[in-house]
């Protein structure tokens, strides 16, 4: 048996082999028979090259990518894998035999079936690179440590002055969370700990996650992977340990203004010792389909590379007369360390218990975690995985004067460590282990409301988990109710009383139950009152400076766009002591007699609906469900307030991990584990995922289909 190809009822792909390379090769060639088309495009990304087939509308991640220096990063990172760990570099190295072995064999018949997107743009798969999954890895998490809402908060800064920012402090339009929590044996009928919870990322077609099964003479482990990196990294179950992940929120990039020059030898950027120092300069054409090349500049100074402007500010004249010209420069732990964690891949897979997941969370690097493990030897693990540079505090804020010593990195901050409280810890992007790493984090609303429920109950079962992700109670909707049932006597204080219709809407809206549920007319209308209150105090003259985002390329506009910031942040600005001097109250009674005049026609889940990412839109659109849940539930289906109820974030998968016996584990994906549209199993997990039910994790391989050999 060199290698062995199994499906359960599902699609899932159950794999065996001899061995752990052979056993990687057959997880890149089952990949990309199942996710061609997705590996295709993450390529494109890692080499900022998706423009060439996909046009102008990709060209903004290009650009970043070539500029930030992704794909050099990635090779340089794989050079010091093979390096510092040749077992590990030469697994991937399998890995990626097996990706092409796997594009190969789909020929161009066979392609056109397992991946119709490619005849679509008329592209074929081009060769894998073996750095190319630190690549892919790169670019799937560059932006997780939101360097970009530093930008934010130095316009927030600049026109409403520092004190300002914390109004705004919130978990941000492109921040990817989760929810996850670890029950102890002490707290569940089996004696056994379990682990359940949510990664909460943009919802994508094919999905982020990959159901898999991976088993060898050494280790037999399930868990999700990232399609286009071998092992399991985020969650998984050994069998005997298992452990999940959540987003730290730790901020471990930094932006750099940097003062650069030309010369007749290149370019030179002014450094804290009051010297001009050489940059690295080139340029790349970037493709794209339809349309000229684009010339990019890629600049690098002794920071990093230049992603913002350069010596003659920004590209489309964003600098005033009389300042310096804007440069900015990103600086992150990969580039400086040539380290991406993947040393901490195959301990994560051959792990017996919970000190071996420790050990390997030693090795993490990015994105940085937090970490949650529990084995069936009664030993339980909460902590953050990932390196933070050690550095002024101003860095953290926004961004720093290269040439002004005193904000570059001095070493990497201790992983923070922390208990369980009652037998339970719960992890929900809050200020919890790492808050000593982060500047925002999420409203502390999901993880209260987690361990409430958990509270609720002495002894727990993997079958109660379910109930824990579908919870739809928003706590988040008290500063608005509070607004609407303080208006005095039906009107606002004003003399002008609230209409009769307002004055029903208001009344029906205090007793509801706070439940975004899918079939909730009231939820409904809550949402519709929330959004016309979030559009009419961005629309406050107080706000107006902040409405016209500065110049930066387009890739970094979520981040900058009022809209979202104040529907993000509408319950820090409600209950803020002073606003600036904006009338809330009236706001409110505006808001409430816009929707009155206008009410909604049907339930929450009419328009809070799923709108997946696709890097091709499909040629017939699919009839995507309506969603119960909201940004601050527990079932986080992320609407952006004031600017569409659609849902393009959410949980990318769901899990529960059962420490007594694996094969009670259960986990279910939001489409399938096909990314091929109209196999069987490229949408049939949808209905259970939408409902809050989950499949089972099959490992009985007499319960399987095989297949074939490989």
């Amino acid at each position: 048996m060199a290698g062995e190809i199994f499906r359960d009822a599902w699609g899932i792909p159950h794999l065996r082999a001899d061995g752990v390379r052979q056993l990687a090769r057959l997880q890149g060639r089952v990949t990309a028979r199942d996710r061609a088309w997705q590996l295709e495009v993450e390529r494109h990304r890692a080499l900022g090259t998706s423009a060439s087939f996909l046009g102008p509308e990709a060209l903004p991640w290009d650009r970043l990518a070539r500029r930030a220096r992704l794909a050099d990063t990635a090779r340089r990172c794989f050079t010091a894998l093979e390096r510092q760990d040749p077992e590990t570099a030469a697994w991937v190295r399998a890995y990626v035999d097996g990706v092409n072995e796997g594009l190969e064999a789909l020929g161009d018949t066979g392609r056109d079936g397992a991946a119709p997107e490619f005849a679509r743009v008329g592209l074929v798969p081009g060769r894998w690179e073996p750095w190319t999954p630190l690549g892919i890895w790169l670019a799937t998490h560059v932006l997780f440590a939101g360097f970009p809402a530093k930008l934010w908060r130095a316009h927030v800064a600049g026109h409403l002055g520092p004190d300002a920012v914390g109004l705004f402090a919130a978990d941000g339009p492109g921040t990817s969370g989760s929810n996850g929590w670890l029950v102890s044996g002490d707290r569940t009928v089996t004696g056994q700990a379990v682990i359940a919870g949510d990664p909460h990322r943009f919802i994508e077609d094919p999905g982020v996650y990959q159901q898999i099964h991976l088993s060898c003479p050494e280790f037999d482990v399930v868990g999700l992977a990232v399609p286009g990196v071998p092992g399991i990294a985020h969650f998984g179950h050994t069998g005997t340990v298992a452990w999940a992940i959540t987003n730290a929120m730790a901020d471990y990039q930094d932006l750099y203004r940097e003062r650069l020059r030309r010369t007749g030898a290149g370019v030179e950027a002014l450094g804290p010792d009051g010297a001009w120092h050489r940059a690295a300069r080139h340029t790349e054409s970037v493709e794209v389909a339809g349309g000229e090349p684009v010339t990019v500049e890629v600049i690098e100074t002794d920071r990093g590379p230049v992603v913002i402007g350069g010596p003659e500010g920004l590209e489309d004249g964003g600098t005033a007369s009389g300042t310096p010209p804007v440069a900015l420069a990103l600086r992150y732990p990969p580039r400086v360390t040539g380290d991406l964690g993947f040393s901490a891949l195959l301990p994560l897979l051959r792990a017996r218990r919970v000190a071996d997941v420790d050990r390997a969370a030693d090795r993490w690097a990015e994105p940085v975690n937090v970490l949650q493990a529990a084995d069936t030897e009664g030993g339980t693990l909460h902590r953050v995985a990932g390196r933070v540079p050690v550095r002024s505090a101003a860095n953290r804020l926004g961004p720093v004067p290269a040439w002004e010593p005193g904000y570059a990195w001095r070493g990497w901050h201790e992983p923070p460590r922390a208990g369980l409280t009652d037998g339970v810890a719960v992890m929900a992007n809050q200020r919890g282990p790492s808050a000593p790493l982060g500047v925002e984090f999420a409203p502390p609303h999901r993880a209260d409301r987690i361990t409430a429920l958990l509270a609720g109950r002495r002894q727990w079962s993997a079958d109660g988990m379910p109930a824990i992700h579908m919870d739809t109670h928003l706590a988040s909707a008290a500063p608005v109710l509070d607004l609407l049932a303080a208006l005095p006597g039906g009107g606002d204080g004003s003399g002008e009383p609230l209409s009769a219709p307002a004055a029903a809407l208001r009344d029906r809206l205090l007793r509801w139950d706070r439940r975004m549920d899918a079939d909730s007319a009231d939820a409904a209308a809550f949402a519709a009152v929330r959004g016309a209150l979030v559009r009419r105090l961005a629309a406050e003259p107080a706000f107006a400076p902040l409405a016209t985002p500065p110049a930066y390329p387009e890739v970094y506009l979520p981040w900058l766009a009022l809209v979202p910031r104040v529907g993000h942040a509408l319950e820090h600005l409600l209950t803020a002591d002073d606003l600036f001097g904006i009338d809330r109250p009236a706001a409110a009674r505006a808001a409430l007699e816009e929707v009155a005049a206008r009410p909604p026609a049907g339930t929450w889940g009419d328009t809070h609906r799923l709108a997946p990412w696709r890097a091709l839109p499909p040629e017939e659109p699919a009839d995507e469900p309506g969603l119960s849940g909201d940004h601050d539930c527990v079932l986080c289906t992320s609407p952006v307030p004031g600017l569409t109820d659609l849902a393009a974030r959410g949980p990318a998968a769901r899990y529960v991990w059962d420490l007594a016996r694996r094969e009670d584990s259960r986990w279910v994906v939001p489409l399938g584990a096909s990314g091929v549209p109209g196999s069987p199993h490229h949408r049939d997990q949808q209905p259970l995922w939408a409902a809050g039910d989950l499949v089972p994790v099959v490992t009985d391989w007499a319960r399987m289909h095989k297949e074939t050999d490989v």
